[in-house]
């Protein structure tokens, strides 16, 4: 790991790994030193932003500069379930590459449990780690122009669920309704990193 300047009162935390980011958010969420203002992950890194004159950054370092990142703080995350309809343009060819019947690719997604690892792209998408081996496959050769809000779908590790109308390159493998995104909701995204998700068949 490494760490590096943001301005003045922040730092950015470059991670070896996504497993890394997750352990060290994790860790300095559980711990949260007084100051501390947002943290922020992405694939590879963690940004922490304190308060002026805080001192929380330096907090942060000594934290985890002695934490256990092979075995970071459970912690007691949210729990959210999200109804989908397995109809996704691109599930038969999921199936296909899987080697496995589009019954299969339904029991296998809705038979794991997913982390929030980060979100970007667009407000309201998170990026679901806990994929099932036989489900990772890569973007599509050629993206979708016009992606649906709600649309589930999977790309490499992740899957996720489309929270506005896009261009993509994930396979659709379903919808939901659940809104994941409402500029008048507080908060306005439904998911945050760290929270547990599981997808249930709604038909």
């Amino acid at each position: 790991m490494r760490w590096r300047a943001y301005g003045e009162h922040a730092a950015l935390l470059d991670c070896d790994s996504l497993a890394q980011t997750i352990a060290a958010h994790a860790t300095v969420s559980s711990a949260r030193p007084a100051g501390i203002t947002e943290l922020v992950p992405g694939a590879r890194s963690l940004l922490v932003v304190e308060t002026p004159g805080s001192g929380a950054l330096s907090a942060v370092r000594d934290l985890l500069s002695g934490a256990d990142l092979e075995h970071p703080p459970a912690g007691e995350p949210r729990e959210i379930t999200l109804d989908v309809t397995y109809d996704g343009e691109d599930l038969d060819l999921v199936a296909r590459d899987a080697g496995v019947s589009t019954e299969d690719v339904v029991r296998l997604h809705t038979g794991a449990v997913y982390t929030v690892a980060f979100t970007g792209f667009a407000p309201g998408f998170g990026y679901l780690t806990g994929l099932p081996e036989p489900l990772r496959q890569p973007r599509l050769s050629s993206p979708h122009t016009r992606v649906p809000p709600g649309s589930v779908g999977i790309a490499g590790e992740f899957t996720g669920v489309y929270p506005r109308v896009s261009p993509g390159g994930w396979r659709l493998i379903g919808h939901t309704r659940t809104v994941l995104f409402d500029p008048r909701a507080d908060p306005p995204t439904l998911l945050a990193p760290g929270d547990r998700v599981r997808f249930r068949c709604a038909g």
